[in-house]
């Protein structure tokens, strides 16, 4: 059993979570109390030195960074093939998985974090923030739009560690700071979206993300 220091409503402890649960790995969460500021201090930052949640232990082995964590775990041999059969399919995942970390997260993030955390830490919107990265995430999504036009999902027909990377912060998007319209405005981002949603591993462990 896989040790995961962290938070049930953390995008990236629920991204690592989601992973778990498709790939079938039994794991226990540490909570880590981020308002003592545990994950600054030590023994936290013997597990991540930069102080940042989830860090994960399995056995002797310590990973940080939610995307590595999630790759070391998609290639347990059991549950979800999440990382492509062949070659070709496997190098779609990892562009796809790019970008996820360098175009959508970004933008996306930044209007969580200006609509949802910062009201919730007593400070207020940035409205000009929230628009320049609305407009971006916009460009972004009308590439998946073309993009989800002639696949399922990103990295082909089949669901995998790309899409899964996009659920965290996603869910926040549509359902904490209500601009789900970004979503159901294109048709085949919609429809991914709903597939991608829906999965019993993601139903699992988004029952216990704020709303």
């Amino acid at each position: 059993m896989v040790k995961i220091h962290g938070l049930p409503f953390s995008t990236c402890t629920t991204r690592v979570l989601a992973c778990c649960h498709e790939k079938e790995v039994e794991y226990e969460v540490i909570p880590v109390n981020l308002m003592a500021g545990a994950h600054k201090q030590k023994p936290h930052l013997d597990l991540n030195p930069f102080g940042q949640i989830p860090a994960l232990q399995d056995g002797d082995l310590t990973l940080f960074e939610s995307r590595a964590i999630t790759r070391y775990l998609s290639k347990q041999q059991q549950g979800t093939d999440l990382l492509g059969g062949t070659v070709a399919e496997q190098a779609m995942v990892d562009v796809w998985c790019e970008v996820e970390a360098q175009q959508y997260n970004p933008p996306c993030s930044a209007v969580v974090q200006q609509i949802v955390i910062i009201p919730a830490k007593g400070g207020k919107t940035d409205e000009e923030v929230v628009k320049i990265n609305l407009e971006k995430l916009s460009k972004v999504l009308d590439v998946y739009e073309e993009r989800l036009a002639k696949h399922n999902y990103l990295a082909g027909d089949f669901f995998s560690l790309a899409d899964l990377h996009h659920l965290p912060y996603t869910h926040y998007l549509v359902h904490a700071a209500r601009k789900g319209e970004l979503i159901t405005s294109r048709p085949h981002v919609s429809a991914w979206w709903e597939r991608i949603s829906t999965r019993p591993a993601w139903q699992k462990v988004s029952q216990n993300m704020k709303r």
